[in-house]
């Protein structure tokens, strides 16, 4: 079993939102909907579905928290996209 499903983490899609108007990131790692968030710390918030597993992260006042110029994707299977606008 990979180390992501023991984590109940399915990375089928991950999507990364910023929202330069509320300066909050939102990082998407299901297509499933969220039913339940708990907040970990200040500002940054988990959100699971119904099974208990993790489906999205929140960050708010994103800009103090993390480094929004430079994003390193390392060994990710993946196709990397970037939108602008």
């Amino acid at each position: 079993m990979k180390p992501s499903a023991l984590l109940g983490l399915d990375f089928g899609i991950t999507l990364m939102r910023r929202y330069a108007d509320t300066d909050s990131l939102y990082i998407d790692l299901s297509e499933r909907p969220g039913v339940e968030s708990r907040e970990i710390t200040e500002g940054v918030v988990l959100d699971y579905d119904a099974e208990g597993n993790l489906v999205g992260l929140d960050i708010d006042n994103a800009s103090r928290k993390v480094d929004l110029k430079k994003l390193t994707l390392n060994k990710l299977p993946a196709i990397i996209q970037t939108n602008t606008g």
